[in-house]
Formats: C-alpha cells, structure tokens, sequence
C-alpha cells in the first residue's frame, strides 16, 4: 500500500490554498490541471512546488472566486503568459509548427527510409560476374585456405 502512495504523483497544492467552497475547488483543480508550470515546463500546476506555480493556483483560485468562467482565467493566463502556459494550446497560424510538427517530422522520416531502401542494391552486394580474373584466382586462393583438409 506504501508503495501505491508513493508511486502516485505528489499534489503540491498547500493546505492554505485550497478553497472553502468545494465546487469552486474542483474548477480550480480542473483548470490547474491543464496549466503548465512556466518553469518547470513539463508539468501541471497542481505538482510543481515552483513558487510561480504556486502564484498561478492562487491566480486562478482568485479569479474563480471573484466569479471568471473557466474560460476568462484561460484568456487571462494566455495573455499573460502565451499560448505556452496551457498543455493544449489552441490551433491558429503562431501555434501550427507546434501542432503540424510532429507529423512533418514523421513524414520526413518516413521518406527518408524510403529512399535510402530504394537506393540499396537489389540482389547480393558483389556477385562472380562482377569479379575480374585476377579476383577470381584470388578468391579462390582464400577459399582453400579456409578450408581444413
């Protein structure tokens, strides 16, 4: 069971955070979970002790109760911070590398492998036709060499 504790991921969010109102709560965790910490990059808001991430919670959880939708605290951190700051930014022409990349990369990729299987040589790299004589009597000198008698 200790180990099932330890396992999951670690809420960073304080004690002295978290709101009275438990549905307001729940629309914080909600919105926090899809906040990325700008310094830690890779993570929800929620995990990170960052002190901007700490910011951030209380941000939100002010704006909520101040009465935002969920979607003017998104507007508001956007403008604040940039697309960046949320874990699925929206598609329009400053996010299409982020967005269009990975599939550009994969196509990339994929014809590179392509080309290099349709520029290997078909068949046996060196044949006997390809051989001159004096390679064939050569060839056949290290032949009998390996071979045990």
């Amino acid at each position: 069971m200790t180990l099932v504790l330890l396992a999951s991921p670690a809420a960073a969010v304080e004690p002295d955070e978290v709101l009275s109102d438990p549905i307001l709560e729940e629309r914080a965790r909600a919105i926090s979970s899809k906040v990325r910490c700008v310094v830690c990059q890779n993570e929800p808001i929620d995990n990170s002790n960052a002190g901007v991430a700490r910011d951030l919670r209380l941000l939100i959880r002010e704006r909520l109760v101040a009465g935002d939708s969920d979607q003017e605290i998104f507007d508001f951190l956007v403008l604040r911070y940039g697309d960046f700051v949320l874990f699925k930014p929206p598609f329009k022409p400053s996010t299409y590398a982020l967005w269009l990349g990975p599939f550009v990369i994969l196509l990339i990729g994929g014809g590179a492998v392509v080309v290099s299987l349709a520029r290997r040589p078909k068949g046996p790299a060196a044949s006997a036709a390809d051989l001159s004589v004096e390679e064939e009597t050569e060839l056949a000198k290290l032949m009998q060499k390996d071979t045990p008698q």
